[in-house]
């Protein structure tokens, strides 16, 4: 099932500022709030070097660079999560599309390489990896999307067949061409999957209460994918 949305609706879901959970999701670690941190301190040593010592006249803008630098702990997660959501805001048309989870799978992904040196001497490189959980989404027209997202404990409830929820984000007006989706909410277990958490959950919970009422869906049996 494809609903599409109204231009007001699809912003109400997809915030034009970062919500909470993605100024958390950009937060990240301590370590990423002490290298914040670091640059707010070099900044204000820079502002207060150039007034003690070469004795610059600060103006309006000036002041305002050295707040902006004081907080850059502070705003600079809003100012990530807030372009990543104006990327999905600049699509035109939006859906709520409702199916289920055709298959699904864990795979070990390389996150990245770090170079150090064991006790001989000599160079080795450790290798990041992390477990991820794919899904692949579908409903009985033959639409399918494939998803994946860090595997969490939670992940251990999700079943083929499970009813599973997203927005989709377009730039046709019948949606026939989907360009981005949003994180996957599975209502039987009140269960968010994704990287990224993308949608105002509020909103979406509503609009999905809304449309389960309107349009109940019927189990219906899919053969599911064998993996290689």
């Amino acid at each position: 099932m494809l609903v599409p949305l109204t231009r007001k609706k699809f912003e109400q879901l997809i915030p034009l500022i970062a919500t909470g959970s993605q100024y958390q999701y950009y937060a990240g670690k301590f370590a990423n709030f002490l290298q914040r941190l670091l640059i707010s301190v070099i900044a204000m040593a820079l502002i207060l070097l150039g007034e003690v010592l070469l004795r610059l006249e600060f103006g309006p803008i000036t002041f305002l660079v050295g707040v902006m630098g004081a907080f850059f702990w502070l705003w600079y997660p809003v100012f990530q999560a807030s372009i990543r959501n104006a990327k999905c805001r600049r699509y035109k048309y939006s859906g709520f599309f409702r199916g289920r989870i055709i298959d699904w799978w864990i795979t070990d992904q390389l996150m990245g390489k770090q170079e150090t040196v064991n006790n001989k001497g000599e160079l080795v490189i450790v290798e990041n990896r992390e477990k991820r959980i794919n899904l692949e989404i579908g409903d009985n027209t033959g639409f399918a999307v494939e998803l994946q997202a860090p595997l969490r404990n939670a992940h251990k409830v999700i079943a083929r067949g499970q009813i599973a929820e997203m927005i989709v984000m377009s730039n046709s007006s019948d949606l026939s061409s989907i360009q981005e989706f949003s994180d996957v909410y599975i209502p039987s277990h009140d269960l968010w999957v994704n990287d990224y958490p993308y949608v105002r959950r509020d909103f979406f919970n509503e609009v999905s209460r809304r449309l389960r009422k309107k349009q109940p869906e019927t189990p219906r049996r899919r053969r599911p994918r064998v993996e290689p």
